[in-house]
């Protein structure tokens, strides 16, 4: 079992920056790959960008690439999303997520979710 917990969130102008935090109790974070997702409202929730346990290789979604940067700390049992450059398009609750199996750009790859932590970017 992995618990997860984000925080970080908040209310920033257009072209601002915001880092969220992830911080993961349980056993054995750093044999995860670990993803950060998001959900607008009246959207699904969609992929935003992974990192994997070995080697800490990151992947990125088109509209965030360039702009967001996620990176973990295995010693610490955290992970972050830097995120440049906010766009009120970025708005939506964002997740942090610890994967099973499976293609890790994909939601159902993911078998442990955080609450999620809001980011409302305005205009």
């Amino acid at each position: 079992q992995v618990q997860l917990v984000e925080s970080g969130g908040g209310l920033v102008q257009a072209g601002g920056s915001l880092r969220l935090s992830c911080a993961a109790s349980g056993r054995a974070f750093s044999r995860y790959t670990m993803g950060w997702f998001r959900q607008a409202p009246g959207k699904e929730r969609e992929f935003v960008a992974y990192i994997t346990w070995i080697g800490g290789n990151t992947y990125y979604a088109d509209s965030v690439k360039g702009r967001f940067a996620i990176s973990r700390d295995n010693a610490k049992n955290l992970m972050y999303l830097q995120m440049n450059s906010l766009k009120p398009e970025d708005t939506a609750v964002y997740y942090c997520a610890a994967a099973g199996s499976g293609l890790p750009r994909k939601i159902e790859s993911y078998n442990y979710w955080g609450q999620g932590t809001q980011v409302t970017v305005s205009s």
